[in-house]
């Protein structure tokens, strides 16, 4: 029996395909591996938060500060969400990435829960784009995904075929068993 770390943190933002996390959340799950989800405020409009809440059995975290906010508290107790959150992570993997998260974390912009978490983890990084095929082949999302690379994120790159946009091309979110069995081998890899 391989022995994988436990806590993956998934990143979801605003992408047609981000109704296909929740089936990747529910195949971690039954490998007993403890999902904390993390989405942009687009993410949350395609996909409803409560039901990734239930599947994860955990919060899930969109806004950096939420209403009730209160730095006092933050100040009194020496706790932030994003960081304990990157602090207990083994893993922390974006899908899908749309383009502009993907600026965003290789321009290091963090104005959001997702990216501040991205900017703050010391943990392997795997980021699975998804997007229109102009989009994906625009030179400077690869120069982008070729930034993230070179200081060390595993980039799981799309599949070919029919995109949500009614364009055929490379673009396609892969197959979540894909990504599960990805994200096992670098839990497996990590836990040695």
């Amino acid at each position: 029996m391989k022995l994988y770390k436990n806590t993956v943190l998934i990143g979801i933002s605003g992408g047609i395909a981000a109704y296909k996390i929740k089936e990747l959340i529910v195949s971690l799950r039954d490998k007993k591996i403890d999902v904390h989800v993390m989405m942009t405020k687009s993410a949350s409009i395609m996909i409803d938060p409560k039901e990734l809440r239930d599947v994860s059995s955990n919060k899930v975290y969109i806004n950096l500060f939420d209403e009730d906010f209160d730095y006092k508290e933050v100040l009194g107790k020496r706790k932030v969400d994003h960081i304990q959150l990157a602090d207990k992570a083994d893993l922390l993997v974006i899908a899908p990435a749309t383009a502009n998260i993907i600026g965003k974390i290789a321009s290091g912009i963090a104005d959001d829960f997702l990216t501040t978490t991205v900017l703050a983890t010391r943990v392997p990084v795997m980021i699975c784009p998804s997007m229109n095929v102009n989009m994906w082949n625009n030179p400077i999302v690869q120069k982008n995904i070729s930034k993230l690379q070179g200081i060390g994120y595993k980039v799981i790159h799309p599949d070919s075929g029919a995109l949500a946009c009614g364009y055929e091309g490379k673009g396609r979110l892969p197959e979540i068993s894909k990504l599960s069995k990805e994200i096992l081998k670098i839990l497996s890899i990590n836990a040695n």
